[in-house]
């Protein structure tokens, strides 16, 4: 971390689990990627000041660009939210029924959040990535958390400006949000968006 981007860790509400959810729309190798940038830039503030939202990420691939490595356009935002009451009236509501209104509706996924740090302002935020990975079955439990603990802070020290470490029964899930252009790695299991916009409802009060 930078010393003028502390990091922040984020903690649930009482009696809450924070929660991580992902929409990835999969878009032609044709589409005018300017369609979603536009959009991004004349609604993303509706998401400014949303109800117990910790931040969400307007990420999307564009397959013509370096990092891309000519796999397909992609629209997918990426929320953390501090509780279930608000991802519930996010989908409750008319900003996702917009969503649904311009892609038909997605599928949804969402992870318990094992460990989120963020810097107070994400704004200067440019790039992200998003790896998802099966669960080991044959490792104790506490090893693997222990080691998603490691990798996070080892990112955080490369730099990362959020780092969110997640899970559900079957895989962990890590996302990531850079200022720099990000090297795709070679895994197909990693994702590399560029980001159009963040909403920081903190921020925004601040």
């Amino acid at each position: 971390m930078s010393h003028d981007q502390p990091d922040a860790q984020h903690s649930p509400e009482p009696g809450h689990t924070m929660i991580t959810m992902q929409y990835r729309i999969g878009l032609p190798a044709d589409y005018d990627m300017d369609i979603i940038r536009r959009r991004i830039a004349e609604r993303g503030h509706l998401t400014d000041d949303f109800p117990h939202l910790a931040f969400k990420a307007y990420l999307y691939a564009h397959r013509e660009a370096a990092y891309a490595s000519g796999r397909e356009n992609l629209y997918a935002p990426f929320y953390l939210w501090h509780n279930h009451e608000g991802m519930k009236a996010f989908l409750d509501g008319a900003i996702f029924a917009g969503v649904v209104a311009s892609f038909g509706r997605p599928i949804v996924r969402t992870w318990s959040v094992w460990r989120a740090e963020t810097a107070p302002d994400l704004s200067i935020a440019r790039y992200a990535t998003r790896e998802i990975v099966p669960i080991p079955t044959d490792t104790a439990w506490r090893a693997v958390r222990e080691r998603e603990n490691a990798m996070l802070q080892a990112d955080l020290d490369r730099g990362a400006l959020a780092a969110i470490s997640a899970f559900d029964p079957w895989t962990l899930m890590r996302v990531r949000l850079w200022r720099d252009t990000v090297v795709r790695p070679a895994s197909d299991d990693v994702d590399v968006y560029e980001i159009g916009h963040v909403s920081q409802p903190a921020l925004t009060a601040a």
